[in-house]
């Protein structure tokens, strides 16, 4: 039974949603005592119930009017956007109309704005690739704001800002014309930056120190050049750096860089003939031996050629210090024998004296043959040459074979170089040894003729 009475209590007290008051309460002993407490859980169960009942109805009222307001505020917010859309058209049509009087205002002054523009725009790049600027810099930045506060807006131009470009624009065209010396600061080939200086050639030209330097536009900075020019270029730089007055040669670089780029560029005499190599310097070599031969030949020849001239104008007093004495000296010494074998005397004498007429004028021309063919050796070299690297690196790119084809072609112009001259250097000593030759001969001729007179036979 009393097992009965607790599975009654938990029962009723979950039905009347009373579950934690039921496992707090006291346990029922009796049905009387279970009884009272039904009722007492109907009695709170209700009051929960009613008090659940006006939450609900409560917040349904405050939904009902939140939705009332949100609709309200729906209402209000459409009416403004329908206000503003109306505004918005409105002051839509007041710009346009508006615009359409400023339009009408400034008339021509609109091209000017563009010309402004334009103008102002060109005259910065010109800033920008003026050699000036190394003596004025920081002349374009104000260009820049103002072509990009006219780019911003449409506002026009102030007298002031339109008298400023002018007066820009006329100082570069004045200093163009102007040859200025000042201070400035040169980057030197190792890298060390001094003071020195510097002399503008209106936009044309940076010399210092007697030399060219460049102005580096991007880095804004003057730079010794990594080589100089030819000599002549060079001389018109220190000319013009010593002078005060008065004209002075110059050669001015009208592209501001390109020609003296180039210029530097070229190679100079030795490096040409570095660029000939090995054969080229063997071409030199003979080159330099042949002229040494031909002026010692010459100038030798030359003094034998006096000699026998003084000699042949006192045939009585035979000098042995010379080739027609020693042949009157034969004469002389042979004076009794028969013409026949004075003749012959006087021929082996002749036989004698010239070896050392014509030593070493073989050699010479021997020079000018073999100098030509040194050139062609060298440029088939360099042919070789070219085809190796056009063989690794394709024709791509030229320099890759500028080697070969610069040795090909320098070895030509110095083999021919070389033989030329010395061609014309052996004509001379040539043409020199026979003509002491000649004097000789005519002088043996007359003595063996004057011996057969006196001797009749």
């Amino acid at each position: 039974m009393k097992f009965l009475l607790k599975n009654l209590a938990g029962l009723l007290l979950i039905a009347s949603f009373g579950a934690q008051a039921a496992e707090e309460a006291v346990q029922a002993s009796s049905l009387s005592e279970l009884l009272n407490m039904v009722k007492e859980g109907k009695v709170v169960n209700g009051r929960i119930n009613q008090r659940r009942e006006k939450e609900f109805l409560a917040d349904k009222s405050r939904q009902n009017q939140a939705l009332r307001n949100g609709r309200r505020q729906q209402a209000n917010e459409e009416a403004r956007s329908e206000r503003l859309e109306a505004q918005f058209e409105k002051n839509e049509q007041n710009i346009a109309a508006q615009q359409e009087i400023l339009a009408k205002r400034l008339g021509s002054l609109r091209e000017l704005f563009g010309v402004l523009q334009q103008v102002s725009g060109d005259t910065q790049g010109v800033f920008e690739g003026s050699i000036i600027s190394a003596e004025l810099p920081g002349r374009g930045e104000w260009l820049s704001d103002f072509a990009k506060s006219m780019g911003k807006s449409s506002k026009l131009a102030t007298i002031q800002e339109i008298e400023r470009l002018w007066f820009l624009m006329q100082e570069e065209m004045t200093e163009s014309a102007k040859v200025s010396r000042f201070r400035a600061n040169v980057i030197k080939l190792d890298g060390e930056e001094k003071e020195q200086d510097v002399i503008r050639i209106g936009a044309f030209n940076l010399i210092s120190e007697g030399g060219y330097v460049a102005y580096d536009i991007d880095n804004q900075i003057i730079a010794e050049l990594p080589k100089q020019p030819s000599a002549r270029f060079v001389d018109s730089t220190v000319e013009l750096g010593a002078a005060t007055s008065g004209y002075v040669p110059f050669g001015l670089d009208p592209t501001r860089g390109q020609l003296l780029a180039l210029q530097v560029q070229v190679p100079t005499l030795e490096e040409r003939v570095h660029q000939g190599g090995t054969p080229g310097y063997v071409i030199i070599f003979l080159g330099v031996i042949a002229l040494a031969i031909a002026i010692y030949k010459f100038t030798a020849l030359t003094l034998v050629g006096m000699s026998v001239n003084r000699q042949a104008k006192n045939p009585d007093t035979a000098n042995m210090k010379n080739p027609l004495g020693r042949i009157l000296a034969i004469y002389e010494d042979n004076k009794a024998v028969d013409s026949e074998t004075l003749m012959l005397k006087i021929d082996e004498g002749i036989l004698k004296e010239q070896p050392s007429i014509n030593r070493f004028i073989g050699f010479i021309k021997i020079i000018s043959m073999v100098a030509p063919l040194l050139g062609l050796l060298g440029t088939v070299i360099g042919m070789i040459v070219t085809f190796q690297a056009i063989t690794l690196f394709g024709t791509g790119d030229p320099k890759t074979m500028a080697g070969g084809i610069s040795q090909a072609l320098v070895t030509t112009v110095l083999g021919l170089t070389v033989a030329i001259p010395t061609v014309l250097l052996h004509y001379f000593v040539n043409t020199r040894a026979q003509g002491i030759m000649q004097i000789l001969n005519e002088q043996s001729g007359g003595l063996i003729a004057e011996h057969a007179e006196k001797t009749g036979g």
